[in-house]
């Protein structure tokens, strides 16, 4: 589990395309301080599970799912990253609980810039608008944010100095994809009143 709290911009050191997976090497000293084989990292919000590491630099496979979901296929040696490592057991939750698998992608739209923020507009998949709320949690390519407006298929986030500075938010334009993970919690009400649970007595209606 993620909290959304980037550690790191990362890049892109090489990627090998094999058909329908790749496998991507990339830097970053700071996630990979300590990271094993089979430990787990987040690059640009979608987890991955780490193949070896070497001088702060780390390989991964990314299957043809990751891909097909996400904006990883569009990256390449110089491509910058946002890197978090899983939260440890006890820590604190800075943002809100993401796990690392990517719903879909959006589409910058448009950048806004205030006295000390931007406000970012960005386009949202059909399927993902009941999950997004005004003043919920997303997360936009592994960044924790808080939804400032939520529209019919657009939602726009505020960008405080800090996120700007560290993260590929800062440097995003107009048309870049970006990739999106809703709420868990609102997911799984959404099943729960589906399949006609009471809410509070874990009885069916049926």
């Amino acid at each position: 589990m993620f909290t959304g709290i980037v550690e790191e911009l990362g890049e892109v050191v090489a990627v090998e395309n094999r058909g329908d997976s790749s496998v991507f090497r990339l830097r970053g000293p700071v996630v990979t301080e300590g990271a094993k084989h089979g430990d787990s990292i987040a690059v640009n919000g979608v987890c991955l599970t780490v193949v070896d590491t070497a001088d702060g630099e780390f390989t991964a496979d990314v299957m043809a799912e990751s891909l097909k979901r996400s904006s990883l296929g569009a990256l390449a040696p110089g491509s910058r990253v946002n890197l978090e490592r899983p939260m440890a057991l006890g820590g604190r939750l800075g943002g809100h609980i993401v796990q690392g698998h990517v719903d879909g992608t959006g589409t910058v739209v448009a950048r806004t810039p205030g006295e000390h923020w931007e406000i970012v507009r960005i386009a949202l998949p059909a399927g993902l608008r009941r999950y997004v709320v005004d003043k919920g949690s997303i997360t936009v390519d592994g960044v924790s944010l808080t939804v400032v407006e939520a529209g019919e298929d657009f939602f726009t986030v505020s960008l405080i100095p800090t996120t700007l500075q560290l993260t590929t938010l800062g440097i995003k334009q107009p048309g870049d994809p970006v990739n999106l993970e809703v709420d868990v919690l609102a997911k799984y009400v959404e099943r729960l009143l589906a399949d006609g649970a009471v809410p509070g007595t874990g009885e069916s209606v049926a």
